[in-house]
């Protein structure tokens, strides 16, 4: 699944591309999609949210967007060729000599104004890891309100808490804190908790180009994602992983590195 990260360079291109200008054209595989609303109007901005993308425009409507594994965006000049087949475009917007296409993404929506703050799922986001003000001690009210023996590892992943973290930067963001995944939340301080997830951002601002004036960052090699029985790059102990939480994501350790809890005491 796209992380932060992504979906932000992803709004950023939207919004140089598309951001300002009139949807002259829209059209859609959505059932009940009502996108002939947003023909003639303006998009005023583009954004990311975690893991979500909203799409405003000057009525106040959203244009809410979840890509999950499958989705992305694309844009186009007028006349080029979509490098995805036209069947797996689910929305079209056309404005003047640009074409936006959101293709493959499970979640399209078009929101009245005000409405993502009753939504489901977008009401219930913990802040964006990559805001430009990151309200940690929200976080910390959020991350304390669960179980204190729920594993950090899941901890960082729920969207609730924190909005954007995926499974790359919290394996790397465990490991340069040498937190191990299996530790419980309440077994750490909240100067511990809020260095892990300043951690997550800054690796994330970079690779989102936020701190390097929009160009992003050459991807530096991982430490422990993806390197499972590879040498830590630190000490050389063989990397670990294994299937945590109830989405069964993999997590990436180094079991030197990242002493496991009961070896924490």
């Amino acid at each position: 699944m796209p992380e932060g990260d992504t979906l932000y360079r992803t709004a950023a291109t939207l919004q140089r591309w598309i951001g300002g200008r009139e949807v002259t054209e829209a059209t859609t595989a959505v059932p009940g999609l009502p996108v002939d609303r947003i023909v003639g109007q303006r998009v005023q901005s583009a954004e990311a949210w975690g893991k979500h993308l909203l799409l405003r425009f000057r009525s106040g409507q959203v244009l809410h967007t979840h890509l999950r594994m499958s989705g992305s965006w694309h844009v186009y000049s007028h006349g080029d060729r979509w490098r995805r087949p036209s069947g797996q475009a689910r929305l079209v917007l056309v404005c003047g000599d640009r074409v936006a296409v959101c293709f493959n993404a499970p979640v399209v929506e078009l929101l009245a104004a005000h409405a993502e703050d009753v939504h489901p799922a977008l009401a219930r986001l913990g802040p964006d890891v990559l805001a430009e003000e990151l309200d940690l001690d929200e976080v910390r009210r959020r991350a304390r309100a669960r179980s204190p023996e729920l594993a950090v590892g899941e901890l960082v992943l729920d969207q609730r808490v924190v909005a954007g973290i995926g499974n790359i930067w919290r394996s790397e963001a465990l490991f340069l804190e040498g937190c191990h995944p299996r530790t419980p939340q309440g077994a750490l301080s909240n100067g511990e908790l809020d260095g892990l997830v300043r951690t997550a951002r800054r690796l994330m601002r970079a690779s989102a180009g936020i701190d390097a004036g929009g160009a992003g960052d050459r991807p530096a090699p991982r430490w422990v994602y993806r390197r499972t029985g590879r040498p830590c790059r630190r000490c050389g102990t063989p990397i670990q992983s294994a299937l945590q939480g109830e989405q069964a994501r993999r997590v990436y350790w180094c079991p030197t590195c990242q002493p496991a809890p009961e070896a924490r005491g």
